[in-house]
């Protein structure tokens, strides 16, 4: 606990159980960086470390690192062009262009994971007791999709628009768990979301890869309030190669002239109609 600042003479202390370091030794997460870390554990087993303030099991390392790898990249989507172009304008900041990817990481794209936890994660809070076999999922998640139809909202994890007819991510991530032994509620659910959903909404519309990756940092007992942090983890990743691309092999000066050489020049009226 820190000590009072208000106590006259008193130096305030400001806790911390994450790491520090000394003249000989840099401390993380109570082991020694150099002789308990290094070249012992893999990077995805520290980030999981580091937010739950446990040591992942081996089959929550797994899944882990499996979300990651299925959230690194998705080709140009916003975010990947929002860093390129940022590069273009400040090629002396690459931390100002992945910074830039990062930060268009929201509702639409990346949030999804996040959006798919909670969604989840408060339906099933709402149950009384878990069901014991497919049948009782069906009947909850039928439920729960109606429920969220009448309020006027989407399912979230539902859809995507370019794997319309299924992600392909998302029955390896789901035979992964099983593997695994981490096929928990969440998933259980998620599941049954998409056996239930296509007759209430009237569309077949496929779980996609976000979604699942929710449902999966979920099962493996991540904590809900930096779900989205988990996503934009991987996505640096990707941004990341995406902007060594750009400096051997650009296209964000084409994404720009394009957009300029394009441009409809409409001006507004004076009455601003």
């Amino acid at each position: 606990m820190s000590s009072d600042p208000t106590t006259p003479g008193a130096v305030p202390t400001f806790r911390t159980g994450i790491g520090a370091s000394d003249a000989d030794h840099i401390h993380l997460l109570g082991q020694d960086l150099a002789a308990d870390l290094l070249g012992k554990i893999t990077f995805g087993e520290l980030a999981y470390w580091l937010v739950a303030k446990r040591r992942p099991t081996e089959a929550q390392r797994t899944m882990f690192e499996a979300v990651l790898v299925a959230l690194a990249d998705h080709g140009f989507t916003p975010t990947a062009i929002a860093a390129r172009v940022t590069y273009l304008s400040a090629p002396d900041s690459v931390q100002g262009a992945l910074a830039a990817g990062l930060l268009g990481g929201g509702s639409r794209f990346l949030g999804v994971t996040e959006d798919s936890a909670h969604f989840l994660n408060a339906a099933l809070a709402d149950l009384e007791s878990l069901p014991s076999d497919d049948a009782g999922w069906d009947t909850v998640a039928a439920e729960l999709v109606r429920s969220t139809k009448a309020a006027g909202r989407f399912v979230p994890g539902l859809g995507h628009p370019v794997h319309k007819q299924g992600d392909p991510r998302t029955p390896v991530l789901m035979q992964l768990a099983r593997d695994n032994g981490t096929f928990g509620a969440h998933l259980e659910l998620f599941a049954a979301i998409g056996r239930v959903s296509g007759d209430i909404l009237g569309r077949e519309l496929p779980l996609n890869g976000a979604g699942v990756c929710g449902a999966v940092l979920a099962d493996i007992d991540l904590p809900m309030g930096v779900m989205r942090g988990f996503a934009l983890l991987a996505r640096c990743a990707g941004l990341l190669g995406h902007l060594a691309e750009e400096m051997t092999d650009p296209v964000g000066h084409d994404i720009y002239m394009t957009v300029d050489r394009n441009t409809d020049y409409q001006p507004h009226a004076a009455d601003g109609s």
